[in-house]
This record gives C-alpha cells, structure tokens and sequence, in this order.
C-alpha cells in the first residue's frame, strides 16, 4: 500500500497521539466500528519492527475484541513458562511429590489459576480499514478501549505512536490528513513488563489473578470529528451553591479563529424530577486549543448522589460552528455529591458515611481479562450490596468505565489505583521514588484516570497502588498526593494501600485495625485472648486525625470445593484444585470434602464477623476494607472468600446471613466473654453503627436469648428516642442472672432494632458438675498404673499436654482457634496451619459439650491448649471423635479425641489438655465430664485396637 501521509506532517501526528478518552464517549453514523476478525501474528523474536511488519500481511488470523489466550493463541504450558508473577512457595518446581504435574501433558501448577495457553512478548494486530468520502478533512481518532498493554500503531507506514496506560482507554489521534479510501492499520501489542516495573504482583499485569494477557478488548473503532470539537469535558459539582462547573477542553484544528456556541443541557435520570434549565453561551475560540469554564445552576433543588439515592444526572453538551454547519456533542454522566473528610471519618454530602468494603483483584477466570460491559458489572455489584458492602478498592489496578458506570447506578464508592505493586520482592528496580520509569509512569497514568473517570460520582478516592518499597517512597508519595490534591478536589487521595502514612494524605489506609495482621499467628487477638466482642480499634485509631480505613482485613481461608471445579469452562482453569483433590484422595480422605468445605466455611464465617463488628463498634472509625468477599485464585491459592471467584455465594453463609453484621445499620453487643456458668450474671451493652439515611425515630430495642431449638429463655427491651447518625451509640445493657440455665447448651443472643437483627452464639455450662465414678483412670501419661488398668480390661482417659505430642505424631503442625490466615505457601506456614474441627454433634462422647459439626467459640479453649494428633501415624483410618481439618496442601489426616482398645481395656486419647487451670476453663471441666461420662456408658465400645507401644511413642 502506498504511504498515506507526507513526511511533512509525521511529527504533527506524533506530537498529538494522545486525547482525552472522554471524547470517544461520542457515538454517531462518525464512527467505524474494528470488531471482528484480524490478521495476527506473534513476535517472539522482536523482529517485528526491524523487519517492517506494518508494511506486510500478517500470517494468522484473530477475533477481536479478545486475548490470544481467548483466541487458543500461544504457547502450552511447561515448567519454564515464563510467569509474570512471584512464587513464593517454590517447592512445585523441585518436590518430588509434585513430579508428575510437571510432566509434559500433564502440567498443573498450585500457586494461581492456569491458562489453556500462555504468551509473554509482543504480537501484532492488523485490519484494513476503509476512509469513507464524507470524513475527507475531519479529525479522525482510534479508540482502544483496553489494551494489554504497550500499543504501538501505523497507518500504512506511517507510525503514530505508543501508549502504554494499564488503566484507561488509548486514543490514537490520527489527524485529518488520511484520505479516504483503504489503508491498513497495524497494532503491535506487547505484555512484557519492560522499564516501567509496577510490580510482577500488580493486579494490572500479574498472573496472580486475570494473567497477563496480550490483546485488546471492549470498543475498538475509529471516530471522525469536525475541524472544531470537544476533547475533553471535566465537571465539578458545588452542592452548596447548587452549581456544577464544567471544565470544556475545545480543540482547533482549523488554524483560524473560531466562534462558536456551546450549549449545555443537564437530565436527571430520576422520572419526575426538575430538569435544570438549559445555558448558551458564544465563545471565541483562539487559533489553537483552548480550555472553557462555565458554571452551570442546577436549580432549587437538585437532586444528591449518595449509597442509598444513587441519582445521576446527564449533561448534553453541544458545540456549534453554524458557519461551517459543524456540530459536536458529549453527553457526560455525572452526580452532585461532595465526598469529604469531617474528623476522623467520611461525609458524603455533609452525611456521616462509613465504607464497609471489600477488594476487587482483577480475578476473571472466564475471560482472563476484565469485562467492559454494564451488565457483568452490575452483577457483581448488586451482589457485594446484598452482602451490606457500599465499597470497593481495586487493588493495583483500575477497571474500565463501564465498573464506574455499574458503581455509579447502585451507590458504591470506589477507591481506584495507579496499577502499581511496587514490591522489593519483584526486584531491586520494582520501588517507587528513585527515579526509575515507574515514577513518571505513575503520575501520568494518574492523570489520565482522572481524565478518563473523573466525572464519575463512584470515583471518591485514589492512590498510587499497594504496600509501596522504596528508600524515597515517603517523599515521592506525599508529592504525589499534594499533586493531586492541588489538581482535582473531586475525590481523597492517600499515600498508598498499607503505608505509609502521612500527614498528606486526606485518609490512611492502614493494616493495623485488624483482629489478625500478617505474622501475627497465634498471638492475634482471636487466637491468643479468650472470645469476647467487647474489644474495638480506639487506641490505635486515636494517634492520628484523619479518616482511617483499615487495610485487607480478614484474609481467612475456606477448604477449596472441589465441585466449583466444573464453573470453569472458560480460560483459566484450576489445576490446583486438581492438585488438593489428588492430595486428599491420595490420603483417603476425599469422601470428606464437602464436610471440610463446609466446616471451614462455617468457622471462616465466624471469624469475619469477629472481625466487621470490632471495626463497627470502633467510635470515629472510617470503615474496612476485606480481602475479600471473594476468593483470590492466586498467590498460593488464598480461599478467602464467602464468595467464589464468579462473586457466587458459598452455601454456607448467603445474603441475609452476612448483611446481619455487615450493614448500613448494625446492631452490637459487647459481650466480656462468649463462655459462661450457670452462677454468673450475663452483662451486656447494647449499641448500634447507623450509617443509614437519616436518624432511627421513636427506637424501640428489643433483644431475646433463646436455646438452640429456639425456645425463648430471656427478652428485654429499650426505647430511645432517636438513634443519630453514627456509632458507638449505647441503647442499653442487658443484666440477665444464668442460674435457670440447669443443663450446659448453647444459647443464641439476638437484639434487634427496627427491622435489623444481629445475634450471638454464647454457651452456659453448669458450675458445679456431677461426680462421675471412679472407675476411669485420668492421666497426662500412660504411666506403670495406667498400664495396669487397662491390661485389667479398665478404661483409661489420656489427656496430653500441649506440647508433649512428637513432632513427627502431630507435634510440629500449628493449632489454633481461627481458620488459616491468606494461605500457608504465602505465609511461611504462618500458624494456624489449620482450619478448625469437625465432628458428628450426635456423637454419645459429646452428649454433654454441645456442639455443632464446626468451630464456634466454645472450641477456642480447646484449641488454645491442644496438639493435633497425625492419625496415620498410629493406624491407617483410624477415625477421630473430634477431628481437626488439614491444609489442604498437605490434607493429612488429623484428630483431637480418638478411642481404641489397648490390651484388655478401653482407652480414649485427647490431644486437648483437659486439667491443667480447670478451675479457670469452664469448657475444659464441661468437655472431660462429657468424655467420662460417655466412658462409663455403653457406647463406649472402640472398634479399632492398637498396641500399647504404638500410643506410647505418641508423646514425650
């Protein structure tokens, strides 16, 4: 094909490559839409460009919008695919017991999903495109709405440019000199992180969630616009002067002075509602390119943006040439909220706010890459607003409009990132602030979001990325804040996700409110102090006076379901899955499964109320941040999600279940303690987190305890008169005497307020206990009399001491209360390794310790002075009373209470210590009666015997 542009204007066009993504928001019969089938042809070599591959046919076809990994593009996977991702957990590559996943064929790695077929490197795109007449002389503009990521094009061979933004559409200014007729338009794509190093972990480009994808997806098209038109439109809503301010960015390209009239038009989307009157105004425009400001009244009473009335408003903005008889036209989505900080928490439009939200990790394993439609979106999000959430950070990453659009319809605040993870573990040169690519890299992409999404009234908070590294990372960030603080007003900016923290910022974002931080273990609060809701996050919220949003709470793992497997029909699949499967069947446990699936979803249910209430009880708190409501697919595999990767609920919490806790209004009880005896006093206040609309009126309170079969033992009820806006505010305190409570249940606290309902799990044991007979030996050893009784056919209760239990018998692995924390491969094994107990609550031995299949806070204490116990270490299915779940990378296959016969007699054997402080361990005195006294019944009838020297070498 011939050139199509002189050398005269190729550094025009280079020297306008780039326009605001906002004006391809335009769609009319000036648009040519590039869906559809292309050549192709990958790179691997980088002799693309050497080798003039612009001015040649490309040899293999593609379907745009799509990957190549969508396409059945690329290369199979092996053990030397080249990831773009950390593998902390290294050990797939070497261990002999992942040999045969590293087998040709047979290739399944454990640390992220797996795509069918996998690219690293640059591969080019090529369409003809046909100039009609009628754009002769006009502007015309390509429009990529999501590239991954570095996109160079040509026109015939005509190069116009690069982009490289991760974060928004690239619009490729074509200019007006490409006359009609056919060309050929090439797009080489590269996915290799280069120079500008966000982080091998950064959910823009990692493996770790949607991959790292090479290709172009959502609208790809070329747009013609006049000699005159409007390239970017920017307004600012002023909610208390009822105005908005509109920032209009005109482009000439004609060379001459210019008058035109601009016209502006804004709809509320609500039916029925005062439509703002119409504004006109003649402009003269310079020779060149031009910015115009214009307030705009928006009448009386305009209506407010906010989570519960999401109401938007469109602006038509139209700009006329009636000489020429040119016309342009934006029609812009915006709402009148003003976001802001008022103390230590959040106000939207002057209305305490409080952001109970959750991560979105870029995790699409359909696609591989994110969707750019309303619907998929709105999906997710009515979902996350089921569950009681109002917020969502994308972490390292943004997503396309049409996530804005979704959050802006339902009422969901946003906090968006510069696609930036500049973690030192993905390299020396992978830090912010010393002047490397990523620097530059930042502040522009920065500016282009704002560009791109910035009349958006989800868009309420920004920062540079995730948990920064870098030996000038404070200076650069608070730079980077004070930057954008001085240029758009719109939203709150911060440091980072994580730290550091700064005086700068309008908000922190901090990991320290949390019941567990990374490394913390067995010395966090729900796995070193004894249950209780009566703690919250006041002193260390109180050194600093800005807003605080606590950072990736929770993180607690559920059992991988094995039958999620078949959702995976697209193009990321769960290798893993097949690997824990593998794992658990290896050790004749998979008929388990859905039992440690369930068990461990219940506790993992349990530990993020634990932690969602101590952030709602915490006066002057700004809100949470989850990690997540959903499962992260990567970095090890962390199952830490009530949802699937689909934003699917699991079955064992929904809805209604979460939203008790987890809600614009919440009711709270701090509750001392969750273990109690008949002799005690129930003590409780009652408070409430409103973060409604408005006040509670005329409160009436009302609260019940019931026992487990629902039978109500107790109720009360407060009145107040109203219930402002806000938290920490007391209702009442219960003050209920146990002592009709004869028989150790559980009970179930409930309050209620309005039409909102919260209740507690709290169990009640006798304080004084019947002497059960002398027949059962109790000890710590299996002693010379303990020998003696059972080889006389009695029957012996062996009650370990931590710590006692060998190693190789169970000694080395980590117990504790709480469900695992991210994952042991990401952690070093951060304890507890575990994911709680199951059991059958029918079982005789447990007749008098109520329980359900699962850990509630009744197993804290057992877990807190216990060993677990390798059962297959002592005999092969040896089955438990009380069994502890496994990792499920090892899956083996563990227990707390297990019988056999010894000789002659009868022996029960618990890893939990059942003496030491009893007169402080309610649950302990309550869990031994319960053994003893099934002991001396007639169920105790053990079906397995064992040698004596087999238990002994159990212990030290």
């Amino acid at each position: 094909m011939k050139k199509t542009f002189p050398p005269t204007v190729l550094s025009l066009l280079l020297a306008s490559v780039l326009l605001s993504p906002a004006a391809a928001q335009q769609k009319s019969e000036q648009r040519i839409d590039l869906s559809g089938t292309w050549a192709f042809q990958t790179d691997s070599s980088d002799k693309g460009i050497t080798d003039e591959w612009f001015n040649h046919g490309l040899k293999d076809h593609i379907r745009l919008p799509g990957s190549m990994t969508t396409n059945g593009k690329g290369d199979n996977i092996t053990v030397n695919t080249p990831w773009t991702g950390n593998v902390v957990d290294k050990s797939w590559f070497t261990d002999a017991g992942y040999a045969r996943y590293r087998q040709p064929g047979n290739i399944k790695v454990p640390f992220w999903l797996q795509p069918e077929k996998y690219y690293k490197g640059a591969a080019w795109y090529q369409k003809t495109i046909t100039i009609p007449a009628s754009w002769n002389r006009k502007n015309i503009q390509l429009f990529i709405e999501r590239s991954h990521w570095e996109t160079t094009v040509w026109i015939d061979d005509v190069k116009i440019g690069m982009d490289n933004s991760l974060g928004t559409p690239q619009l490729f200014d074509l200019g007006d000199k490409l006359l009609p007729g056919t060309h050929r338009l090439t797009i080489r794509v590269d996915n290799r992180v280069k120079d500008i190093k966000m982080g091998n972990d950064a959910h823009s480009v990692s493996d770790q969630t949607q991959g790292n994808w090479n290709g172009m997806v959502g609208e790809l098209s070329l747009t013609a616009r006049p000699q005159v038109f409007l390239a970017d439109v920017q307004l600012y809503p002023d909610i208390k002067n009822k105005r908005v301010l509109a920032k209009i960015q005109v482009k000439n390209t004609s060379g001459t002075r210019k008058v035109v009239t601009l016209d502006l038009a804004a709809t509320p989307g609500k039916p029925g509602a005062v439509k703002p009157k119409p504004l006109t105004q003649e402009i003269t425009l310079p020779e060149k390119d031009s910015t115009i400001a214009i307030t705009y009244p928006m009448g009386n009473n305009p209506l407010l943006w906010n989570e519960f009335h999401p109401d938007l408003y469109d602006m038509q903005v139209t700009l006329s040439e009636q000489k020429q008889n040119n016309t342009d036209r934006q029609k812009i989505s915006f709402g009148m909220r003003e976001f802001k900080a008022s103390g230590t928490q959040f106000t939207i439009n002057d209305t305490l706010t409080f952001l109970r939200g959750t991560l979105d990790c870029a995790s699409f394993p359909k696609t591989g890459y994110p969707p750019t439609d309303v619907a998929s979106w709105m999906k997710n999000f009515k979902t996350i607003k089921a569950y009681g959430m109002n917020h969502i950070r994308f972490h390292s990453w943004c997503p396309p409009e049409a996530a804005f659009t979704a959050a802006d319809r339902l009422g969901i605040f946003l906090q968006v990132e510069c696609s930036a993870w500049a973690s030192e573990a993905s390299g020396s040169t992978t830090v912010i602030g010393d002047g490397y690519p990523l620097d530059k890299y930042v502040y522009e992409e920065g500016d282009k979001m704002m560009k791109a999404y910035g009349n958006h009234p989800s868009f309420v908070m920004m920062t540079y990325g995730n948990e920064p590294s870098g030996k000038n990372q404070v200076k650069y960030l608070v730079d980077l804040v004070n930057y954008w603080k001085a240029k758009d007003a719109r939203r709150m900016y911060t440091t980072a996700a994580g730290w550091p923290v700064e005086e700068a910022s309008n908000y922190h974002n901090t990991p320290d409110p949390r019941v567990q931080g990374w490394g913390q273990g067995l010395s966090s609060i729900i796995n070193k102090e004894a249950p209780r809701t009566d703690y919250d996050w006041t002193n260390i919220i109180s050194k600093w006076n800005r807003p605080v949003v606590s950072h990736e709470v929770g993180q607690w793992c559920v059992y991988p379901n094995f039958k999620e497997i078949k959702k995976y029909d697209g193009v990321l699949k769960p290798k893993n899955f097949d690997i824990f499967r593998d794992k658990l069947q290896e050790n004749g446990l998979l008929s388990l499964a859905d039992s440690f699936f369930m068990a461990s979803g219940k506790l993992q249910a349990l530990c993020y109320k634990a932690d969602v209430e101590a952030a709602l009880r915490t006066p002057g708190f700004a809100g949470f941040q989850l990690l997540s409501l959903s499962d992260f697919p990567g970095q090890g595999t962390a199952l830490i999600g009530v949802l699937d990767p689909f934003w699917e609920p699991k079955p064992y919490i929904n809805a209604t279940g979460f939203s008790q806790f987890c809600a614009p209004v919440v009711p709270l009880a701090r509750l001392p303690k969750m273990v109690y005896t008949n002799n005690e006093e129930l003590i409780v206040p009652l408070e409430v987190a409103n973060f409604s609309n408005a006040p509670i009126n005329n409160a009436l309170i009302t609260w019940n305890i019931t026992s487990e079969n629902g039978a109500q033992l107790f109720s009360g009820s407060f009145k107040k008169e109203t219930v402002e806006i806000g938290n920490g505010i007391k209702l009442g305190t219960i003050r209920q005497t146990l002592a009709t409570v004869k028989k150790a249940q559980r009970l179930v606290l409930k309050t209620k307020i309005g039409t909102r309902t919260n209740e507690w799990d709290i169990f009640v044991y006798p304080q004084a206990l019947p002497q059960t007979p002398g027949e059962i030996l109790l000890t710590q050893t299996l002693d010379a009399n303990a020998i003696e009784k059972l080889n006389q056919g009695g029957k012996v209760l062996l009650t370990l001491k931590k710590g006692t239990v060998k190693p190789a018998m169970g000694g080395d692995i980590s117990i504790g209360f709480s469900s695992i924390f991210w994952n042991t491969a990401w952690t070093n094994k951060q304890p507890p390794t575990t994911l709680g107990i199951l059991c059958n609550p029918a079982h005789p031995a447990l007749a008098d310790f109520p329980t359900q299949y699962y850990s509630n806070w009744q197993w804290w204490d057992a877990m807190s002075h216990s060993s677990a116990i390798k059962l297959d270490a002592l005999e092969k299915e040896l089955p438990p009373i009380v069994r502890v779940i496994d990792d499920w990378v090892t899956a083996r296959s563990l227990g707390l209470i297990f019988e056999c016969s010894v000789g002659k007699g009868k022996l029960l054997v618990s890893g939990i210590d059942l003496l030491t402080d009893q007169d402080t361990r309610p649950e302990a005195r309550q869990l031994r009666y319960s053994l003893e006294k099934y002991m001396i019944g007639t169920h105790f009838n053990p079906t397995h015997t064992m040698a004596l020297d087999k238990i002994q070498q159990l212990y030290n």
